[in-house]
């Protein structure tokens, strides 16, 4: 499902327009984009959580020349399932 596929579902389920349900589902994203970048945690009951970790500096190889690289530490969203998502 896509951005367009999902704003019209919801409009569909809520009952409202394409344009309301676009507002909605825009400002959601925006909302949890702004979190993350402050480092902070979208705990959604039933759903999961999303949080930002850190990937600390690591040793990688260039493949094309084998040669020893060192990759910095990079910081990344991740989503953790809740345990009865798809039951």
């Amino acid at each position: 499902m896509n951005r367009v596929e999902l704003i019209a579902a919801v409009a569909e389920k809520a009952g409202m327009t394409k344009v309301d349900a676009k507002k909605a589902v825009e400002a959601i994203l925006e909302t949890a984009k702004e979190e993350l970048k402050k480092d902070g945690k979208i705990a959604l009951v039933g759903f999961g959580t999303l949080s930002v970790a850190t990937r600390p500096e690591r040793k990688g190889r260039n493949p094309r020349t084998g040669k020893s690289i060192k990759i910095a530490a990079k910081k990344i969203a991740k989503f953790k399932a809740a345990s009865n998502l798809l039951k």
